[in-house]
């Protein structure tokens, strides 16, 4: 089975199962992808400073939509907190904050969004500040005679035993334009200019005529000022670094005019390009990803602290991961991380080394904030509450739909579940 080009640009290069997919498209239209988050509870307080309310929107990117929401309400993007990022292409159901003491908050009025208020708290919403996310997904366009299809997917699942491979998505990347891990490769390496340069040339054919030919002119006149003229209002950030540089050519500083989280994004998803390449040679080694093997680091759920797997405990902690009390992990690359042993510590080294890395990169001077201590990532990842039934596509005569409901522990990309399931012909079936 072929893996997408555009996924082993962001280093997913295997499939976990064998059976062939079911084909169809995600997404035809933005309600296919529904997505709710499960929040962690956020203590309400009568007069405290944040209002907490629930946005959900349909076909609004989430950075894109707090901005909107910022503006609206004359405040600075820095007062909205968010647990999580979202998809554009779905429809969304968040948890944020916003610093807004002693004052009701005004209606906001926009396209596809809802926004309701639900209580004032003393407390910020943070990344992270969710228990995960309830999924209604519908596969459409599926051209399998039903019999066959259901036959298909019950493999499938028997196949999956529970688990995927916790890939990084191709959205932690940006689906329409994959680069925001080149772009920390380059802000690890110290070259500011390019990756500078990187974020405002890089394209590709799914971008419209009008971006792409922005990024192509710039890449050949490098004329900053002139620029700004032809960059689409739409592209709010690379307008951003353009008036950065403007102000004072300073590369460096020109990221720092972008949005904190964004930034910080780059350096995560050159980590998350690099967990991808581990956990695909590891699938690619027919390592099991459901049991430990000598040399492991395992991370106890609800703990920080890695466990090395060695001949006297492998049986004790395979008993913990078949009761989900653990999981096997892969490598996060920092400046002060563990690195596993044996054979999944080969994989790691190999990775890094061909990346042509040391750890200490991560420590990253001129701003501060984005150097990374590293960290550990579960190689697998469960889903639960699942539910699934074929019905005829009501927009697609003659094809089916396969409706899917599941939840899934907050860091986990559906697109990884849902891969597995599909396996496109081409990345604009996701």
């Amino acid at each position: 089975m072929r893996v997408l080009p555009e996924e082993k640009f962001v280093g997913i290069e295997e499939f976990y199962t064998k059976e062939r997919g079911i084909g169809g498209k995600l997404r035809f239209i933005p309600e296919d992808f529904d997505v709710a988050e499960v929040p962690l509870d956020v203590p309400e307080v009568d007069n405290g400073d944040f209002v907490i309310a629930k946005v959900t929107a349909k076909n609004w990117e989430t950075n894109h939509l707090l901005n909107t929401i910022s503006k609206e309400l004359k405040i600075s993007r820095k007062r909205i907190g968010f647990a999580g990022t979202k998809d554009k292409r779905a429809v969304t159901t968040q948890f944020i904050s916003i610093y807004y003491p002693k004052k009701d908050l005004p209606t906001i009025s926009l396209k596809d969004v809802t926004l309701s208020f639900l209580y004032r708290s003393d407390r910020k919403l943070k990344i992270g500040d969710l228990r995960g996310n309830k999924f209604l997904i519908r596969i459409r366009n599926v051209d399998i005679d039903k019999n066959t299809l259901e036959a298909k997917i019950n493999n499938l699942f028997k196949e999956l035993n529970g688990i995927f491979p916790n890939f990084y998505g191709i959205q932690r990347f940006g689906v329409i334009r994959p680069v925001t891990h080149i772009v920390g490769k380059y802000i690890v390496k110290g070259d500011f200019e390019k990756a500078v340069e990187t974020y405002l040339t890089h394209s590709t054919e799914l971008e419209n005529d009008e971006e792409r030919n922005a990024r192509e002119k710039f890449a050949r006149e490098k004329n900053i000022k002139d620029a700004l003229n032809y960059f689409p209002i739409h592209l709010s950030f690379e307008r951003s670094l353009l008036n950065g540089l403007i102000e004072n050519n300073d590369y460096c500083n020109a990221l720092q005019n972008l949005p904190n989280n964004l930034v910080t994004m780059f350096i995560y998803a050159y980590q998350s390009y690099i967990f991808n390449r581990i956990l695909s040679e590891r699938i690619r080694r027919d390592l099991p990803l459901d049991k430990a093997v000598i040399g492991d680091l395992i991370l106890p759920r609800g703990e920080n602290k890695s466990i090395p797997v060695t001949e006297r405990n492998i049986n004790k902690i395979n008993r913990a991961l078949e009761r989900r009390k653990c999981d096997i992990t892969g490598l996060l690359p920092g400046c002060d991380v563990d690195i596993a042993r044996g054979e999944m510590g080969e994989i790691e080294e190999k990775v890094v080394e061909e990346e042509g890395l040391d750890y200490r990169d991560f420590i990253i001077p001129e701003i501060p904030s984005l150097s990374s201590s590293g960290g550990r990532r579960a190689i697998a990842a469960d889903f639960d509450e699942f539910e699934w039934r074929v019905t005829d596509d009501d927009l697609n005569a003659g094809k089916s739909t396969v409706e899917l409901k599941f939840f899934l522990r907050k860091g986990i990309y559906a697109t990884s579940f849902l891969r597995e399931i599909i396996k496109a012909d081409s990345i604009t079936c996701y």
